[in-house]
């Protein structure tokens, strides 16, 4: 278990992850597949740019592409599907992913033998829309999954948990998250106005939410400077 209150950079973390595959690979030996690190926390709190930057340390340290980003936002159910349900205004909350598609290329992804290639779906913030094949796994031997929803432990949500080798949770203040998501609508095209009341009235609320999940996490971290701090 790892000593809270600690300092640690991006490639002690990233060396985390290559023990974790490592010890995986040693107890599954005979069935093969990828390590899977899932990465959950609060829209905004910066999951997305800790998952590349895990993936870019252990493929520099490897020197090969041994290391892939899975995001959970290319399951985003497209708005025109959204639209048609009734719930564009509550986009990103857990109802509006196709959570069985993700547990489903989750564990296919988990469970192949590196060198098949399959596509993952991403999510453009410029189109506002899931991009099918955005990324593509083939050699790569461990999967960097991102969310908020990833440790929920109720619904279909509830599934994911199970197919993640190694967990870790991203905290940040709400603050802070919450001048985040305004930032981020405003860049998105949102006025200022609609921006503070999407964020008010549905990212605050899904934050809330995965923020009793944190507990579940195998590390829970905390930006600090050019680093992270092991909460």
């Amino acid at each position: 278990m790892a000593r809270t209150g600690v300092e640690t950079s991006l490639s002690e973390l990233a060396a985390r992850a290559a023990d974790a595959a490592v010890a995986r690979r040693r107890l599954r030996a005979a069935d093969g597949g990828r390590l899977v690190l899932g990465i959950a926390g609060p829209p905004g709190a910066g999951k997305s740019t800790l998952a590349r930057g895990v993936r870019d340390e252990l493929n520099l340290y490897a020197g090969t592409r041994i290391a892939e980003v899975a995001p959970m936002d290319g399951f985003h159910l497209s708005n025109a599907q959204l639209r048609d349900a009734g719930k564009l205004a509550r986009k990103g909350e857990p109802d509006t992913f196709d959570v069985a598609g993700y547990i489903e290329l989750l564990r296919r992804v988990r469970e192949a033998e590196p060198g098949q290639p399959i596509p993952w779906p991403t999510y453009s913030r410029e189109l506002h829309e899931p991009v099918p094949g955005g990324v593509v796994f083939d050699h790569q031997t461990i999967v960097v999954t991102e969310g908020n929803y990833l440790l929920l432990d109720s619904g279909e949500w509830a599934a994911v948990r199970p197919l993640l080798d190694e967990t870790w949770y991203l905290d940040v203040p709400r603050p802070i998250i919450e001048k985040r998501l305004v930032r981020r609508h405003i860049r998105g095209g949102r006025s200022a106005a609609d921006a503070k009341s999407k964020v008010e009235h549905s990212d605050l609320r899904n934050a809330r939410l995965v923020e009793r999940t944190r507990f579940s996490a195998d590390l829970v971290l905390r930006k600090s400077g050019r680093g992270y701090r092991i909460d």
